[in-house]
């Protein structure tokens, strides 16, 4: 299910209060940054699957459609009870772009958007604590975003000058 931002709160309050799924797995960001560019194709997918003996390399299968921003956030939600499906809540956004937080909905968000805000730089309106989870207070940047830098620390060993 994919709601605008200004409705994800209603939308996740629905899913829980109405559909009961109660439990929030996961939150995982993604950065489609350069998306459709060249160099990036899809998996060649069949109604047998995918073959994993041909190569998934540009040339053989059309570009990937454009995403409608730089960022999705999905919440990943399960019902506790037999047979419940699970469901996948996502929303799109861009750098400048705030995303509302579900710690009130579930609080479990807490840790998962922290983390999202960690590794990807997004922020969630009305998180109440909206701080680095994973990475030094002092790190610069968020590595999981498609612009930071690589290479990493140089490395120093020990009797070194």
């Amino acid at each position: 299910m994919v709601v605008d931002t200004p409705r994800l709160t209603d939308a996740a309050l629905h899913l829980r209060d109405e559909l009961g799924f109660n439990y929030l797995s996961d939150v995982a960001a993604t950065d489609y940054l350069g998306w459709g560019g060249k160099g990036v194709s899809g998996y060649i997918g069949t109604n047998r699957g995918r073959d994993l003996n041909e190569p998934a390399t540009q040339g053989y299968q059309r570009l990937p459609r454009d995403k409608p921003r730089r960022f999705s956030v999905s919440y990943h939600l399960l019902g506790l009870r037999a047979g419940a499906p699970r469901v996948r809540l996502q929303v799109w956004v861009d750098e400048d772009e705030q995303v509302p937080s579900l710690v009130s909905v579930w609080p479990t968000a807490d840790w998962h958007e922290r983390e999202a805000f960690d590794l990807m730089g997004l922020r969630f309106d009305g998180h109440p604590n909206q701080r680095r989870i994973l990475m030094d207070d002092d790190w610069e940047g968020h590595p999981l975003r498609k612009d930071y830098p690589i290479g990493g620390e140089p490395v120093r060993f020990s009797g070194e000058a």
